[in-house]
């Protein structure tokens, strides 16, 4: 069955706060979606971001974003008072994330003293969560006690977690470490109250999952020997990719390898807990750089470029063979973006997981490639383009004249229409069974509303959503060229 979808993070909601959360704004967005003949709501990753604000570099795989709790819900159920929000926030388009950092926090500590702690909902909360948010909330607790820095400069003792000490910690830090615990609390709660309204309004929710975490996260302290670390706790080895025509010196992502034998040993516990999680979050999970489920490029750490790496054999299906064993038929996708070699269309192939197409990729006048839409299958899902590329306005004004030619004839564009909207066509008529189009898309927004420019850090994940853009003009637009590509859901779609 043909369906489409619409790419916008929580983050980029319209809030009076600063930025997007889970409430009413939120809710506003699944009626629009209802109205526009929507099927889904693909997201970002969820996580609580650290440095750079990127939400595929987070604090845990498991724990969700607290700068996403809605205050007005807490001031509705008098946990806050409306005379103690701060909004200092300048711009509604762009978030502050410095602003959110030394504000928010501060906000959200009020609601916590005023929370009944012996709340039956809370309690069971901590304990269906346990096997992640104890080690969660007290590294949170020891980072914030510590004035933000990242476990590798901890003293030694905590970062080999010595009984004696993490006892003493978890002492010292009582208050602070359930302070992170009702942060959890509400994010899920407040989350998973708005996920039962979309799925009650029809929309299925599209999560994002990196495949690797940050060094600098609950999971990588908690869980070390799950990761390719020396004896001191430091990576032996990396994540990156290597050079190519974008990049001389390759991509140094600094993440920590994943010690996949250890894993297989512990019939690969960690990614069943983690794909679980993920699967009550979300009605279908994206995962970030399948590719390396395959092969992932592995760097000695302390290396300055990706140059030197070299490429290693991941676990391919026998990962996910048990995860399917363990949690059943789970919704993927897989964003296959990358090399594609043989065997990462065979790991594809008998995984029966989606890829993903983007138009944006598809256009090299030069030779055809398998983003082009007549090599498409149904088992794809296709996007003009993702949170990592430039906006379909500016990427139609970057490109080389000749492939601009290819790309103009090939979507049937005339010159009384919109380009954005011939390439938002073009993705809609092809034969993929589903469609995702960024929002920056449909309001054919330039550089102006790029989320994120890879490999850079200070000015990504800001762009937001004016309330007075979500209206009924667009709403039309949006339904029209749904139901005209058959990817509506009322009978005469």
């Amino acid at each position: 069955m043909r369906k489409t979808g619409i790419l916008l993070h929580i983050s980029s909601l319209p809030s009076n706060y600063g930025i997007g959360s889970y409430g009413k704004e939120a809710y506003r967005f699944v009626d629009f979606l209802e109205k526009c003949e929507q099927s889904y709501w693909q997201l970002l990753p969820l996580g609580p971001t650290s440095y750079g604000d990127s939400p595929y570099q987070t604090f845990s795989a498991f724990a969700n974003n607290p700068y996403f709790i809605d205050l007005d819900q807490l001031v509705e159920e008098k946990l806050l008072r409306k005379s103690e929000i701060v909004a200092t926030f300048k711009s509604p388009r762009y978030v502050d994330y410095k602003e959110l950092y030394e504000e928010r926090f501060i906000i959200l500590k009020k609601a916590f003293l005023r929370f009944n702690q012996n709340n039956e909902a809370y309690l069971k909360f901590i304990t269906d969560n346990s096997k992640w948010l104890n080690d969660y909330a007290m590294f949170m607790a020891i980072k914030a006690r510590f004035g933000g820095s990242s476990w590798l400069s901890w003293d030694e003792e905590l970062r080999q977690r010595e009984p004696q000490v993490m006892a003493k910690y978890e002492t010292l830090l009582k208050e602070d470490i359930e302070f992170q615990r009702f942060l959890q609390y509400k994010s899920y709660a407040q989350w998973l109250t708005l996920k039962k309204y979309a799925n009650s309004k029809g929309i299925m929710i599209i999560g994002d999952m990196p495949m690797y975490v940050s060094y600098d996260s609950s999971d990588v302290w908690a869980n070390p020997t799950y990761f390719d670390l020396a004896d001191n706790k430091i990576p032996n080895h990396i994540a990156g990719v290597p050079p190519d025509n974008y990049s001389s010196n390759g991509q140094l992502w600094g993440n920590p390898l994943y010690n996949w034998e250890t894993l297989e040993k512990n019939d690969f516990e960690w990614w069943v807990d983690r794909v679980a999680s993920a699967s009550v979050l979300f009605d279908m999970l994206r995962i970030d750089h399948f590719i390396g489920f395959q092969n992932f490029y592995s760097i000695a750490y302390g290396e300055k470029t990706a140059k030197n790496g070299e490429w290693k054999k991941g676990p391919g299906m026998k990962l996910f063979n048990v995860i399917k064993k363990k949690l059943g038929d789970v919704n993927i996708i897989a964003e296959d973006l990358g090399v594609i070699t043989p065997e990462v269309r065979q790991l594809l192939k008998e995984t029966g997981f989606p890829g993903m197409k983007l138009l944006q990729f598809a256009f090299d006048s030069r030779e055809e490639n398998d983003y082009i839409p007549h090599h498409y299958t149904n088992n794809v899902i296709a996007y003009t383009g993702t949170h990592d590329n430039q906006t379909t306005q500016s990427w139609f004004s970057s490109l080389a004249e000749k492939d601009l030619r290819y790309c103009l004839n090939y979507i049937n564009h005339s010159g009384n229409q919109s380009k954005v909207d011939s390439l938002i066509k073009a993705t809609h008529a092809c034969i993929a069974d589903t469609t995702i189009i960024p929002m920056q898309d449909y309001l054919h927004l330039g550089d102006e509303g790029r989320m994120n420019i890879p490999s850079t850090t200070g000015n990504n994940w800001r762009w937001r959503l004016l309330k007075s853009e979500l209206n009924y003009k667009l709403q039309v637009k949006i339904k029209d060229v749904t139901i005209l590509y058959g990817r509506g859901k009322s009978k005469d779609s």
